[in-house]
């Protein structure tokens, strides 16, 4: 099986098209947490080695590739809060999210976006790609800087509410997870519109 490969962008800097950006969103199936995107320009001449999707990636190899990323690619992380999400749903927070990274690139004359649908609100000219992290550099290098960012984030909200697990789960409904909603209740970081939350106030 082989990774992503740049195929996407050359055949768009071709046309004569140069700040090709890839964007990526992780954190759409936590109880807990922000949804982070980011968006990355790569240096055709400098792409890091190893790029792929951030989940078949060691926590260790994603934390060695994110630094790469950013001394050699222009990048933008941006991030829709909680309470948008509860507010918005979390298919347009992670949608808000993405279109945040791409704005905050600047000039950008194309987007790579992972998935099947381009958000309503990018700016620029957009091609979906399903399991695009698997397919371009350029999503690869987005949901690396993603992933890591939220998984630091959420560390840190680990060290204000112990007990959740955030440090291992992220956020994600593990066993362990659900019963200390259970047992300690809900914080201000947990997502009210999802269904498992929901039902603790509801009961409580």
């Amino acid at each position: 099986m082989t990774g992503p490969d740049f195929t996407y962008e050359r055949a768009l800097l071709a046309q004569g098209l140069t700040a090709i950006a890839g964007t990526d969103e992780v954190g759409r199936g936590p109880l807990a947490g922000p949804v982070v995107a980011a968006a990355v320009i790569l240096d055709p001449e400098s792409i890091p080695l190893g790029l792929n999707d951030s989940k078949k990636l060691s926590a260790k190899k994603r934390e060695a590739l994110f630094d790469q990323i950013i001394t050699c690619a222009r990048f933008y992380i941006a991030e829709a809060s909680v309470d948008e999400i509860d507010a918005l749903n979390i298919y347009h927070a992670s949608h808000l999210a993405m279109c945040r990274a791409v704005a905050g690139l600047g000039q950008v004359d194309h987007v790579l976006v992972d998935g099947n649908k381009i958000p309503r609100e990018m700016g620029p000219p957009a091609t979906a790609i399903v399991k695009g992290d698997t397919r371009s550099q350029s999503i690869a290098a987005a949901s690396i800087l993603a992933k890591v960012t939220r998984d630091r984030h959420m560390d840190a909200l680990a060290q204000q509410y112990p007990g959740y697990g955030w440090e291992k789960n992220a956020g994600y409904p593990t066993k362990s997870h659900i019963s200390a909603l259970i047992e300690l209740g809900v914080t201000p970081h947990h997502r009210r519109s999802f269904k498992p939350v929901h039902n603790i106030l509801c009961h409580l």
